[in-house]
Parts: structure tokens; sequence; C-alpha cells
């Protein structure tokens, strides 16, 4: 018994041993499988960290693609500026890499300007003798004219006095002909040849010198020829006029050849040089393409534009470009050395470059996010100094080095993911734990509506001149929505819409003080208008737009509008780098123009302009 016992205790002991281990295989292969199953993968937003989802989408508040989060894929080995990404992230997020590399890239110079006369090709019909004009063939400007044509019909006493000389002299040297005294012969032939130059000098053709000579008989009048073909651009003289010696009657431009001048910005000045061919179109001729050669560059700038003026020489045989005509011209200036667009480098080796979309912008920084060598996984954050944008390339400075992998698609979701691990960021360059989203202060939004509310005034103006400022706001909803969709060329055409709708304003039907802030309003829209038609880059347009938001905010509500669109306004706390930035639409969904596709629906309707009356509603409302 005793022996039994001591067997039963030895089996008990094993079971127990047994059991504290887990069990059976089935046991230890569960045990096993929840080990090595695959940590909960999270979505998350950059700009709202809170959000935490389990499956991707956007985010609820501001509309902005969630990317994934889960403790492993980050790294906690990553450095402060690294980013740590599994291949399954990696695909989500689209990542795509290029190498940077040195190639010759062409800068592409956009420019602005008007179509001008060539002044080498103007010439003036003037009055070479006193005299009256009796007669005037051309009488009005713009009529086409040729080499030749008669234009004035002139009396003058003094050219009748000439001819007299003429004839006489003529007289005497026939007689002296058969004289037997060489010198009187001589001297009557000069005199007759200082009498014909005489005439010639004082606008007589050698035709009509002829004809005094074979007709034997002077004329009263005397008729001016163009000495060349064009269009009369200025006419001076009237039937009937005396004038004297010197006096103009007209003026005619050959318009065979004209100049192009261009303002060309203090920045782009370095591309342009003399031979350069440029190719620019017209409003008359949308889609033509014109070209032509610069042929000066002005030496000095104009202190309020900042340009200078480009000329541009442009064959017109056609007749097509008609001074003042407004023109939209590129320059393609080929960057073939380094030493070409970096001072102080003299090297011959071509510039070294990374795409435009590899780059993210916040003010005057500049970062851009690169493949750290054997780890395709983790990519690195720099802060580097670009050049200026050649095409579809940024001219590199400092922080790069060839053959490095730079990321152009999908930065701004490394970024993020970044940003959410409270490390140095394009947003963020210092790094720490605060995290950004979009908080309004209630305070700082009461003081600025009191503030605006003491500086605008609501005048009493007719309806049509509201209906008039319709267009203007049309135009303006044109170019929010482009910028909103990422669209700078569209902005562009809607700024150029604007401009047309503000020229259509008239403000002779505004009196008094409303009449002297409507000219400094459209002063104010003019300039931000102009220069988001001229901008280089959607980010450049997009500051612009900030004030001329700012300045048809002030327009509506001092003028007020004609009741047939909605005028809504709006506002985002991250725009303007962190600052924040107010815009205005005409329909109740949110598009934000400051960030476009990145953050569309980012931001808050904050007041409802009503129609005519200006009558405002509660913050946050919506148009019923």
């Amino acid at each position: 018994m005793k022996k039994i016992s001591i067997v039963l205790i030895i089996i008990g002991a094993f079971a127990l041993g047994y059991l504290m281990r887990g069990g059976g295989p089935q046991t230890q292969d569960r045990q096993q499988a929840v080990s090595e199953t695959p940590q909960t993968e999270l979505w998350t937003c950059s700009m709202h960290p809170q959000i935490q989802l389990p499956k991707p989408g956007q985010c609820p508040l501001c509309g902005m693609d969630l990317i994934p989060v889960s403790s492993g894929e980050t790294g906690s080995d990553a450095g402060p500026r690294e980013l740590n990404m599994s291949e399954k992230a990696m695909k989500l997020a689209a990542l795509e890499v290029m190498p940077i590399e040195r190639k010759e890239v062409t800068a592409k110079i956009r420019m602005v300007g008007k179509v001008d006369y060539d002044e080498t090709r103007i010439s003036s019909i003037t009055a070479w003798v006193p005299g009256r004009i009796d007669d005037l063939f051309v009488d009005f400007t713009g009529v086409e004219v040729k080499k030749g044509d008669p234009m004035v019909s002139l009396y003058s006493p003094e050219l009748l006095s000439a001819q007299e000389e003429l004839l006489q002299a003529i007289v005497t040297e026939e007689e002296l002909q058969q004289s037997n005294i060489p010198i009187m012969r001589e001297t009557a032939s000069k005199t007759v040849t200082a009498a014909k130059e005489k005439l010639r000098l004082w606008g007589l053709t050698g035709k009509q010198i002829e004809e005094i000579e074979t007709r034997g008989k002077t004329t009263d009048h005397v008729t001016i020829y163009t000495p060349i073909s064009g269009v009369v651009i200025h006419k001076n003289g009237l039937e009937g006029m005396y004038v004297e010696t010197g006096t103009k009657i007209y003026t005619i431009a050959d318009l065979s050849q004209v100049w192009v001048k261009l303002d060309a910005y203090e920045s782009d000045l370095t591309w342009i040089r003399n031979g350069q061919k440029v190719e620019f179109e017209t409003e008359a001729y949308p889609g033509e393409m014109f070209k032509g050669k610069v042929v000066f560059v002005d030496p000095f700038l104009d202190p309020k534009t900042r340009t200078a003026k480009v000329r541009v020489n442009v064959p017109n045989s056609e007749g097509k470009l008609r001074p003042e005509t407004f023109v939209r011209a590129e320059v393609h200036a080929a960057i073939k050395r380094e030493s070409d667009v970096i001072k102080g480098v003299t090297s011959n080796q071509p510039p070294l470059v990374i795409p435009a979309t590899a780059p993210l912008f916040t003010g005057k920084r500049a970062i851009v996010y690169v493949q750290v060598p054997d780890n395709g996984g983790t990519y690195e954050g720099r802060e580097v100094l670009l050049g200026p944008r050649a095409g579809d390339f940024y001219i590199v400075r400092e922080g790069l080095s060839e053959g490095e992998q730079v990321v152009v698609n999908g930065n701004f979701k490394i970024d993020s993911a970044i940003q959410i691990l409270a490390k140095p960021s394009m947003m963020s360059p210092e790094g720490g734990t605060s995290t950004p989203g979009h908080q309004h202060s209630a305070e700082q939004k009461d003081l600025t509506s009191k503030t605006q509310e003491i500086q605008i005034q609501l005048f009493d103006v007719s309806d049509v001149f509201r209906t008039q400022l319709d267009g203007v706001f049309s135009a303006y909803f044109m170019m929010h929505q482009a910028l909103s969709q990422d669209d700078l060329k569209g902005a562009q055409d809607g700024a150029q819409n604007l401009l047309r709708s503000l020229d259509n304003v008239d403000m002779k039907l505004l009196e008094g003080p409303a009449h002297s802030v409507w000219m400094n309003e459209h002063k104010s829209i003019t300039g931000s208008v102009q220069g988001i038609a001229e901008s280089k880059s959607i980010e450049s347009a997009r500051l612009e737009f900030i004030t001329l938001s700012a300045t048809l905010y002030r327009a509506a509500k001092q003028f007020g509008t004609s009741g047939t669109q909605l005028v809504l306004r709006f506002y985002c706390s991250m725009a303007a780098e962190g600052k924040g930035a107010y815009w205005l639409q005409n329909k109740t969904s949110v598009e934000n123009p400051y960030y476009g596709s990145a953050m569309f629906s980012c931001g808050e309707q904050v007041e409802t302009i009503s129609p005519a009356s200006l009558e405002e509603h509660p913050q946050g409302s919506t148009h019923e």
C-alpha cells in the first residue's frame, strides 16, 4: 500500500506539472497562434490624432484620408526625423521614390504684357514749308495707307516762288546754251540744279519737279505723299489750318512688325537673354501661338511692381497683332551647367535636381523625405535649400547628394505620420507632443468679429451696382473651386474673368464716401487678382487668395449683393502656416481652397452674409 501511495503521488505531480505548463498540444498551439498574431492595425488622422478607427477611410472631422498606425511598424529604434514603414503601409500610402540626379533642365518663365508699335517703324508727315492745308486725303485715324499715297494738298506762297525760280533758271540756261563764255553756261546750269534741289528739300518728289519743268507753269498747290506704308495712328492737321515748317500733320506706323513688351519679375531676369525665342498667345486668337525673339531687356526696374520690361520683336505680316493687345508669353531657358543658376559655383556639370513633387513647403522652409540606404522601409526627413523651379524640377543648392532616393509621391502621408509621433516635421520643425487640430478660440473669433464691425460701414447703394458686383463674386467662386481642386490654371483663368467683371462695375453709380471706399477696394482686388494670374505656383496663388478673400468680404459687407447667389464665409485655423484664414463660398459644404485635396473638407462655416440687407446669422449656421 505504501508503494502504491508513492506511485500515485508521482503520477499526480506529473499531471499537475503538465497542467501548469498549459495542457496538451492544442493549448500550446493556441498560445503560439496568439503570440504570432499581428497586433491590431489602427487608422488615424494626422490633423486629429484622437481619431482611432480599425479600418481605412476618411476623417469624420476634416475628411482627410486616414493613415495606418500600428505598434512595431514605426520602429522604436528610428531616429528623431525617421519613420519605419512596413511593406503594407508603403503600398497603402502609394509611396514612390526617384533617384536624385544631375541633368539638363529647362526653366519655363511666364510673363504677361502688351503689343506695342515698333518705334523704328513710325514716321511723321510734317510741313516742310509754311502754308495752308486745303485738302486732307485721309481725314481720320486707323486708315491703312501705302507708300506713295497722297496725303495733303498744301498751298504755299514760298513753294510758288521756288517754282518760279526754277522756271526762270531753265529759261536762262536755254538762252545761254549758245554763249561763247563757258562760265556763263556753267553758272546757268548750276542755278537750275540748285532750284530743283530746293524744291526737293521742301518735299516735292522728282516726278513733281519734272512735271513743273515739262509744263512750264507753276502750280498753286503741292501734294504731300506718304513715305512709308502703314496705318495712320494720329491726325493733327485740319483743312484750312495754316502750318509752319515742322508742323506735324500725320503719324503713320508700319505694323508689319511690332514690339511685344513683357513684364519680367526680378527673380526671373537671370533666365532671360537676348536672342531667346518667345511664344505667346492673345485673347483675340485663343489657342494660336505667336513667336518672336528677345532683343532688349530694360536695365531698370519699376520700383512699384519690381519688374523689368522685356522687348520682343514679332513679325506681323497678317496684321493680327494690334497695339495694346494683352498677351501671355513663355520663355524656355535651358540650364546646362550648375554655374548658370548658383553663384560662386564654377562647375560645368549639370545641376542637381529633384522632381517638383518631392518637396513640402511651409513658408520659406522646404522639407523632403529620403529613403535611408540599405533600409527600404525607413525614410528620413531633411530640410533642404532649393534654387528656382525649372519646369518639373527644382534646383538643389544644399542638403542632398546625387544618387539618393527621394520620395516623390506619398511624402505628405509620411509627414503626417511623423507629426503623430511628435517628431520634427513640416508643420512642427522642432517636434513635440502638441498635435494640430481645428480648435478655434471663441474669444479670438468674437474679438475678430468686433474689430471688423468697427471697421466696416454699410453703404446705401443702388441695386444696379449690387447686380454688377455679382459678376465679380461669380468669378471669385470660380477661382475658389479651382484652388480647392489644386487647379492653378483654372484659378488663373478665373482671375482673368474677375478682372473683366471688375471692369464692368460702374463706379460712377457711387457717390461721396462710398465712391472713395470702392476706389480703394477696387485697387486692392486688382492687385490680388493680378498676383494670382501671374503666380508661378499654387502656393503663391493661395497666399494671394487670402488677401482677395478679405477684400471681397469687406465689399460684400459694405455694398451688399443682389441676392441671386449665396455668399457664405468659412474659416480654417491651419491655413497661413497655422495663423488661420477665411474664404467665401456659394455652397454650404466645405471646400478648402488652401489645402485642396490634402484637406478638402477641413474648415467650418462661420457666417452667412445675407443678400442685400446684410443681416448676419449666428456663426456656424447654414443657409436654408
